[in-house]
């Protein structure tokens, strides 16, 4: 692993202008460092998940006990059963079950993928001072963000540290937006944000959680 070094600028939300640049050291593996991604997505992936599909075999269909027809001299062919597979209202021949899927992915290999992750989307990320708005409004969060030339035309990632912010709520008709707790940060919300806004709050909670494992 090497280490790597994020330069972003915190914005101020009241007026929209810079009010300092900070730079973040990420160990990470290198900038294109697709498979350890991969590797957390497809994690992910298999997660999400239920395998819940379920089939009955022949064995399991209702009634079928009798035969339907004696063996020989009917000029039919041979059958034991109505609930044979090739019958209409028959089981089903390798069907699904119900299964569990274990795909292991160590903590510390789900944090470098995180890691390596947010440094190759480091253009997309906006940090404010804070996030504050008094009422769960649309327009007072698209007033907030406006200030600093910034819009919601394209897939955005809102990263909150509380569950319980107004942002939430403001920004939850607004089709082009996603948002996600700190805490519970994921490599497929990122990996479709065109850009990802937090504050410095946020940003802390992220460095505790994913950057010092």
């Amino acid at each position: 692993m090497v280490n790597k070094t994020l330069e972003y600028n915190i914005i101020n939300a009241l007026d929209g202008q810079i009010n300092k640049s900070e730079t973040l050291t990420l160990d990470v593996t290198n900038e294109n460092a697709n498979y350890i991604i991969h590797r957390a997505l497809e994690h992910q992936n298999v997660l999400s998940h239920q395998y819940t599909a379920s089939t009955k075999t022949r064995s399991e269909v209702r009634g079928g006990g009798r035969k339907p027809w004696k063996q020989k001299g009917t000029g039919r062919a041979r059958a034991g059963s109505s609930r044979s597979p090739l019958w209409r209202g028959g089981g089903v021949t390798f069907g699904p079950k119900p299964k569990e899927v274990n795909h292991k992915l160590n903590k510390k290999e789900f944090q470098l993928a995180l890691r390596t992750l947010l440094f190759n989307k480091k253009e997309s990320l906006v940090v404010f001072n804070n996030f504050e708005i008094e009422n769960c409004k649309t327009k007072e969060f698209l007033n907030l963000i406006g200030k600093a030339n910034k819009n919601l035309d394209s897939k955005t990632l809102i990263v909150l540290s509380n569950a319980n912010d107004p942002i939430r709520l403001a920004v939850r008709n607004i089709p082009t937006v996603e948002t996600v707790l700190a805490t519970s940060l994921n490599i497929k919300a990122v990996l479709r944000a065109q850009q990802i806004f937090l504050d410095e709050a946020t940003l802390n909670i992220i460095k505790e959680i994913y950057c010092n494992g």
